[in-house]
């Protein structure tokens, strides 16, 4: 089936009315959620291949977030479903007013490289569970998860409900140049830009999941040894290739050098060889493996080891003396490299972030409310936390979504199902009361004050 085929062939089944029911979407999760619990093994072999990652990691960081989303929404779709009641103003009197959720219809989610179960099939979960049809692209850059992905998919749904495409940038153009109702993208800004054009000639709304580069900082009085261990973890965590991870530290002089030490310690004791098992993954390609090492200044190296290329082993790495118009200050990192850059005042600090794009997470470690409070209002993100690091993206009831560079619009538990609903404004008007007078000629002054009066005092 070509690509224009299953596109049609999806629109012909969403139009016949099958998978608005709460009740249907119910099972096609449940039977998803069935599929990829009988191949769990073969999904964690595909990681394995393609990033080296453990069992363990696959399933804390991969499937476990998968499996949590499909409960989720299998516990809510039926209360998501309906009608939402809401507000009526007494100018439109007497009426009954709500939102009625809809599926847009045909969607398009590609997925992501780095963590690729859950950066593609969440948001598939979540457009299911909204009721559309999907076609979904898995990241070729991970092939063999990719091939797993696409085996389970095509083996549990029928091409004209939901189907994978694999394929390189040329397929991802063949798809774009199709009508979708709705695209999801997670990836590279660079590529975020290209779908976006591709959407906008179609007037697709659009869901782009990017990045950026995510300060995390350091106030005076933060717990230093706390801050370390997660600090340390939520950089290393997948070797750094995380959308949400920490890029760099902006940390207040009076404490560097203690926040150094502590992360060297921990590195030295969790990290202590070139062992892939212990760095948790490699990098995912020889390319990224060269532009990660030419971030790295020898000169500013507090912490390091001997890279592997051949492995694509990149050794968890400090750098010190870092000022903001050093290269690697210029571009995501991506990898397990920590550039800590010193600062005395806060205003100072915050008013260089302001000058750059955007970043998808923001961290602060310390205690003192009103740095805190500075912090969170003044700097624009999309989500982040208080004395940790990339926990809150695992939380339900928090969005993950980025803003401007890093991101447009968001998902994860409800906010995934209202992402891939459109909801219907509706209001239900009675008839045994009219005010007529007010709507038709002569008018009078009178009228003009009361008019006045119901509409923006009440």
């Amino acid at each position: 089936m070509t690509i224009p085929e299953l596109v049609a062939a999806q629109r012909a089944l969403f139009t016949t009315g099958i998978t608005r029911p709460a009740e249907f979407r119910l099972r096609q999760l449940q039977r998803f959620e069935q599929a990829l619990k009988a191949n769990e093994a073969m999904l964690l072999e595909a990681l394995y291949a393609d990033l080296k990652k453990s069992r363990y990691d696959a399933f804390s960081s991969e499937l476990s977030l998968v499996y949590r989303e499909l409960t989720f929404m299998m516990k809510n779709i039926g209360r998501w479903s309906r009608k939402q009641r809401v507000r009526t103003n007494l100018v439109n009197f007497p009426a009954r007013s709500y939102l009625l959720p809809e599926p847009y219809g045909v969607t398009y989610i590609a997925g992501a490289w780095n963590f690729p179960y859950q950066l593609t099939l969440i948001p598939l979960v979540d457009s299911l569970a909204a009721g559309n049809t999907a076609v979904v692209k898995p990241s070729e850059v991970a092939p063999r998860t990719s091939a797993a992905m696409a085996k389970i998919i095509n083996g549990t749904f029928d091409p004209a409900y939901c189907h994978a495409v694999e394929g390189g940038a040329e397929t991802a153009q063949r798809i774009l140049e199709e009508k979708f109702d709705y695209i999801f993208f997670t990836g590279g800004t660079a590529i975020g830009r290209k779908v976006y054009e591709a959407a906008a000639k179609q007037l697709t709304p659009v869901t782009l999941e990017l990045g950026g580069k995510n300060p995390a900082f350091v106030l005076p009085d933060a717990d230093i040894e706390t801050c370390a261990k997660r600090i340390v973890w939520g950089k290393m965590f997948n070797a750094g290739q995380a959308c949400v991870a920490v890029d760099h530290l902006l940390v207040h002089s009076s404490v560097e050098r203690p926040l150094l030490e502590a992360m060297k310690r921990l590195l030295e004791r969790h990290y202590p060889s070139a062992d892939l098992a212990e760095n948790h993954m490699a990098i995912v390609n020889e390319r990224h493996f060269d532009r990660i090492m030419a971030l790295i200044d020898p000169a500013k190296v507090f912490h390091g080891g001997t890279p592997d290329r051949a492995k694509l082993f990149i050794p968890p790495t400090l750098l010190h003396d870092v000022a903001f118009d050093d290269p690697v200050m210029q571009e995501e990192i991506f990898g397990p490299v920590l550039p800590v850059v010193r600062y005395d005042d806060l205003d100072d600090v915050i008013a260089r972030v302001k000058t750059r794009p955007r970043p998808l997470t923001l961290y602060v470690y310390g205690s003192n409310n009103g740095e805190k409070e500075k912090l969170f209002r003044e700097l624009s993100f999309g989500g982040g936390s208080q004395n940790d690091a990339v926990m809150y993206f695992i939380n339900d009831h928090l969005p993950l979504g980025g803003v401007g560079a890093s991101g447009i619009g968001n998902y994860h538990g409800v906010y995934g199902f209202r992402t891939f609903s459109h909801y219907k404004a509706i209001m239900e008007k009675q008839t045994w009361l009219e005010f007529w007078f007010l709507k038709v000629p002569p008018y009078r002054e009178w009228k003009l004050k009361l008019l006045r009066f119901l509409i923006e005092k009440l």
